[in-house]
Parts: C-alpha cells; structure tokens; sequence
C-alpha cells in the first residue's frame, strides 16, 4: 500500500475525516457522539489548534482544522481518535455487547477493541475559498446521507454555530481569512 504525504509546514486548514471501524454505523447514539464531542474539546486544548468546522455521521467524522506551527496533524489525529476510543468502547461495555463482539480484534496477539479505522484522510486547504467549501460540506454531509432535510436539523456539525444558536454542542472558532 502506497503510503500517503502529509504535508504539516503550510499553515493551512485541513479537512479531515476519519471513519469507524469498518465503516459501522457506531456513532448513532447521542451519548456516544457526545463523548466525542468532549474529547474533541480536550484535543483542541492539548493541541491548540482551532476548530472551524465539523460533523459527526454515523459511520466516520469530518474536521476542519487550523493547527497550531510546527504541529502534526497526523499525532493530533491518533491522539483524539486513541483517547475517544478507549471512552466509547467502555461506553458500548455497558450499553451494547453485541456492537462491542463486532469490533473486536486480533492485533499483534492481542485481543482488541477497534472502534475506528487506522487511518485517516486529511487535505490541505489551501486558500480561504477551499476551507468554506469544506466547512459547507461537513454542514450539508447529513441532508446528502439522508439524514435530514436541512442542515439545521442535525445538531452533531458546526452549522449551529455557524447560525448562530445558542445551543451548538462546541464552541467553533471563528473563520477569519488571514488564518487560512
């Protein structure tokens, strides 16, 4: 397998995204997506890097980040989703045994939970125009799935903050054109 580039060094914001173990729709309670959502405040703390977009769907999650100079997106990434899976596993403990059997795995002679996939996709974006787009695609990725009708009626993305609701689920920073 071809091993992708990260390029970390161009102060720009990225699209990530990321998907659950083997794209099971694992992130359809609310206490689990909400779990995530803590983690991904505590991520930004520890990494300082600033939060302009997102979405959480069933099966994977998008980010638009800005990270901090000089910090690896790739360790941020680990980070956060390493630290959340140790938390949502122990969520699906006590919740649902038959969903925890499904992402069990051998890894390296050890028996192992896997709640996301190993890797991730990530894409630089390279000007302001590219980063609102990304942003615009995290909001209407729920309408596109199905989901809902409109962007508004799905609380797990920044499109609330972005409207400005009180009630967004995490603060997002704001998206000003000379940090893009």
């Amino acid at each position: 397998m071809t091993k992708l580039r990260h390029y970390d060094d161009l102060d720009t914001a990225r699209f990530i995204t990321f998907s659950c173990h083997r794209r099971m729709h694992l992130l359809k309670d609310d206490r689990l997506k909400m779990t995530f959502i803590d983690h991904l405040k505590l991520s930004r703390e520890r990494s300082r890097f600033r939060l302009l977009g997102f979405v959480i769907m069933p099966n994977h999650v998008h980010l638009v980040i800005l990270p901090a100079q000089k910090s690896a997106v790739g360790r941020i990434i680990g980070e956060l989703k390493s630290r959340s899976a140790r938390d949502l596993v122990n969520i699906l403990r006590t919740s649902d045994a038959h969903l925890l059997e499904r992402i069990s795995v051998e890894r390296n002679g050890r028996h192992k939970y896997a709640f996301w996939q190993r890797r991730c996709f990530d894409h630089n974006c390279r000007n302001e125009a590219t980063t609102i787009e990304k942003v615009e695609y995290c909001h209407n990725n729920p309408v596109r799935s199905g989901l809902v009708d409109d962007p508004e009626k799905w609380r797990w993305s920044s499109y609330a903050s972005y409207a400005g609701h009180d009630d967004a689920v995490i603060e997002i920073d704001e998206l000003v054109s000379e940090l893009i």
